[in-house]
């Protein structure tokens, strides 16, 4: 993906029914390319190794 413009968050906002104020726009395009590098890096991460988490109430003594 490459970056989101501001015109093309304000398009995206508005097609999930917000509205964003015109000083807004460069705000959330830089924020939503910021979560997709994150998403990106963590799709990337193998996790065939890791043990899955506990449930349940936390032990006191930890």
């Amino acid at each position: 993906m490459t970056d989101l413009a501001p015109l093309e968050a304000a398009r995206w906002a508005a097609r999930a029914g917000l509205v964003l104020p015109d000083d807004r726009h460069a705000v959330v395009a830089a924020t939503a390319d910021h979560l997709h590098s994150v998403v990106s890096l963590l799709r990337e991460l193998d996790l065939g190794d890791t043990a899955p988490g506990r449930t349940g109430e936390p032990d006191a003594a930890v």
